[in-house]
């Protein structure tokens, strides 16, 4: 896994340190900066695939924008000449670029200043900003051109694919139900949600009925799920609808009235099913981001869904990781800090600005508040920081 991401000069993070687990939950108020940590990973991954521009960073859903939204600029301090991007695998392997474009005339592609690759014992790819550029293009990475030469199961290697296929996930309501097209798809969905019914449908092919008891479990409401191409006598013809639906099977209704598509059926079951698709499919990327995880969600379910995260994600793969973001205090009483594979992470802007990002660590003192006060009820309370100054 991932252990470690280092971050430097990019949008309001001037200089920050993340130690990764299995599941990690970014909280804190609007705009500090949760999303920005989860985009530095995706320029990352831009860049461990050779070449970073919008097409790049949007594959990836990253915001595209201009240079100067993506470098950091403060009141107080000199701007960073580049933005400097690391990650490191637990067996020591390192990623490193640092990238530039101008600020002033933009280019299409940004350019790699410095790149350096390891396996942990040995730099595979070294690139500074002095020496030999004879038939070196600026804005193309040369991590990526190395990739095909390094054994498959190296740690190198390995490294540079999660990075490459990482993903911010972002999902919304009317792309879950297949009502509107997904302008990022991918395997397993799309980065809105789309294609879910496709997803889902593969993961049951793939895992069988067992394993999806689990996922029932958390929808009180429903007795089975499946996908269906025959949809005809279940939509309304002025509805749009992708090749599979969702079809929903309701335990408490008549059995000749009682079953929902992905348009009846509430938007909760929805982003569940989003939820176990990219944690359990194993054609999701390694490592994986969801931007407002909580959203849609009853506060007891969200808090069960979260209990389930790292399980999912095990069970996938022992190597996939996920970040997430949520603003709902439920979300805290699913994580169990205990496991140092759970971790939470107050994220919060300095007096001068820059964002801070401190890992919530279950101290002695925040055990015993945490005997008495779900984690839920702490965060409201002020106890665990990351609360808007208002």
């Amino acid at each position: 896994m991932i252990r470690k991401i280092s971050i430097q000069g990019f949008k309001s993070i001037s200089d920050e340190t993340i130690e990764l687990g299995r599941v990690n939950c970014l909280i804190g108020a609007n705009g500090v900066g949760k999303s920005n940590v989860l985009e530095a990973i995706g320029i990352l991954g831009a860049a461990a695939s050779g070449r970073v521009d919008d097409e790049s960073i949007v594959r990836r859903g990253v915001r595209a924008g201009l240079p100067r939204l993506y470098k950091s600029s403060f009141e107080a301090g000199r701007i960073r000449p580049h933005i400097t991007l690391e990650a490191t695998e637990a067996s020591g392997a390192c990623f490193r670029v640092s990238l530039l474009n101008p600020l002033d005339k933009p280019e299409p592609a940004w350019s790699f200043k410095t790149e350096m690759l390891s396996d942990g014992t040995s730099e595979l790819v070294s690139r500074g900003e002095r020496g030999d550029k004879t038939n070196l293009t600026a804005t193309a990475g040369l991590s990526a051109l190395k990739l095909v030469e390094l054994p498959a199961a190296g740690a190198a290697a390995m490294l540079l694919q999660a990075l490459q296929a990482y993903a911010i996930y972002c999902p919304n309501t009317p792309a879950l139900r297949g009502a509107v097209p997904d302008p990022q798809m991918r395997p397993p969905v799309g980065l809105s949600g789309g294609g879910l019914a496709e997803g889902f449908q593969d993961l049951r092919k793939a895992l069988g009925e067992e394993p999806l008891d689990d996922v029932l479990g958390l929808m009180d409401w429903v007795s089975d799920i499946s996908a269906t191409d025959a949809a005809s006598s279940l939509l309304s013809p002025s509805v749009p609808r992708g090749m599979h639906v969702l079809k929903f099977t309701d335990r408490f209704m008549k059995k000749n009235r009682n079953t929902l598509t992905a348009f009846d059926a509430s938007e909760g079951a929805l982003y569940v099913l989003f939820a176990a698709v990219v944690c359990l499919s194993q054609s999701a990327p390694r490592l994986l981001a969801v931007d407002n995880l909580d959203q849609a969600l009853n506060p007891r379910l969200i808090a069960r869904l979260v209990e389930r995260l790292s399980t999912w994600l095990a069970s996938a793969s022992m190597n996939r990781q996920l970040l997430f973001t949520a603003h709902n205090p439920a979300v805290l009483d699913g994580l169990d800090l205990t496991d140092d594979d759970v971790r939470l992470f107050a994220v919060e802007r300095n007096s001068d600005g820059h964002t801070v990002v401190r890992r919530i660590t279950p101290s002695a003192e925040l055990r015993e508040l945490n005997a008495e006060y779900p984690l839920s009820r702490l965060w409201l309370m002020g106890r665990l920081g990351a609360v808007p100054n208002v």
